[in-house]
């Protein structure tokens, strides 16, 4: 991306900023149509999505300050709902989805289990951003942000060990178990431990700069490191906000800095979210009319159906107990359950010697199209529809 490039992709997002706040639209909507806009208008000379680009440039901040912003003692508390429906209910979501598209559309095994896994998680990004305009209930968004940050973890393991197995890694279920176990619990770990490293070079300085710079090193470290060794880099970006945004304000960061801290991670999110979302839709206009295929009907269909699997009758699991999740509740995780650039980036990063890969890529445009201005649009609305939103709102 050029520098004049940067320019109107920051001026575009201000301008969409002021306007989707006039008309109380959700803003990531407002991103999304006017990157069409820039799409269909630049085609070819427009700036490009890349996997990198989304992956490793966008997506650890972005992890990192949904994470920062999450309280411990609720997190908690929902642990077991959410690590229900971001775990096994990324398995069994993707598994109905890869069933779906290898029966309906003809797509090889490989194919459909790769658009599977990368498909059904609910993206952090789209969720929160469209969540962020809307105040509801403190349960439901913890539930929402908390799902939405581990089944993308989830998401990315699962996608991780199909491309290794494409690239003839052990298929062996004890192997596979391991590399499970290496990547999630190993990132999360490693996130948590850098961030304790980088609390505790807080203690020693006053300076709300360096703090802020901490912070940074602790959100891009981690992530960098983890993809290193082969760790989840999300799950490792996730831990270190939770253990900076729970312990640093207590222990190791001072409150200037800390309030100095909020406000730049806002900000930071704030041009994530910018760049990423009209990016998006640079990358759906580039689709064309081909976004409303049969193929494209047939996906939304699934991702649908298989959230709609995931949701309730997981959730009703926990019908008798503590953390029985209202039914309201339920509603809004299945239709929040938006897509957005994780899909894209894991889509974007796909093996070339997987001939469906282009076939993936308009899936997920179809996909991430839909959520985002059809749900996403329509968010507000629900929320108003079911009674979630505060009374003092």
């Amino acid at each position: 991306m050029y520098v004049s490039q940067i320019g109107l992709i920051l001026l575009i997002a201000c301008v969409v900023a002021m306007l989707s706040r006039r008309f109380r639209l959700p803003y990531s909507v407002g991103l999304v149509a006017a990157g069409m806009a820039v799409g269909f208008v630049s085609q070819a000379h427009g700036p490009q999505l890349t996997s990198d680009l989304i992956y490793t440039v966008l997506l650890p901040p972005l992890i990192f300050e949904a994470a920062l912003q999450l309280k411990w003692r609720p997190f908690r508390r929902d642990l077991p709902v959410t690590l229900l429906l971001a775990f096994p209910g990324v398995l069994a979501a993707g598994a109905l989805v890869a069933a779906g598209m290898h029966a309906f559309i003809g797509w090889g095994w490989v194919a459909s289990a790769m658009f599977g896994a990368l498909i059904v998680a609910t993206d952090p990004v789209a969720v929160i951003a469209a969540f962020k305009e809307t105040k509801v209930e403190p349960r439901l968004t913890v539930l929402v942000e908390a799902e939405s940050l581990l089944n993308d973890g989830a998401s990315a393991v699962a996608f991780a060990i199909l491309v290794s197995i494409a690239h003839g890694a052990n298929v062996q279920a004890s192997a596979i178990a391991g590399y499970l176990l290496w990547m999630a619990v190993g990132g999360s770990l490693l996130g948590a431990a850098m961030a304790g490293a980088v609390l505790l070079l807080a203690t020693r300085t006053t300076n709300p700069a360096v703090e802020i710079t901490l912070t940074i090193i602790a959100a891009y470290g981690s992530f960098l490191l983890a993809e290193h060794l082969h760790m989840s880099g999300v799950l490792a970006a996730l831990a270190a906000g939770l253990v900076v945004g729970n312990l640093g304000h207590k222990h190791a960061i001072t409150p200037s800095g800390g309030d100095a801290v909020i406000a730049t991670w806002d900000y930071i999110a704030f041009l994530a979210n910018s760049v990423m979302f009209i990016l998006i839709g640079i990358h759906v206009a580039g689709q064309g009319s081909r976004i409303f295929s049969a193929t494209a009907a047939v996906v939304v269909g699934l991702v649908l159906i298989s959230r709609a699997v995931v949701v309730y009758p997981l959730s009703a699991i926990f019908s008798r107990t503590r953390l029985k999740v209202d039914m309201r509740h339920q509603h809004m995780l299945f239709w929040g359950g938006l897509k957005g650039a994780l899909a894209l980036a894991l889509a974007l990063a796909i093996p070339d010697t997987v001939r469906e890969k282009s076939d993936i890529l308009l899936a997920v445009c179809a996909a991430v199209a839909f959520s985002i201005f059809v749900q996403g649009l329509t968010v507000p609305w629900v929320v108003s529809a079911l009674r979630l939103r505060l009374k003092d709102d």
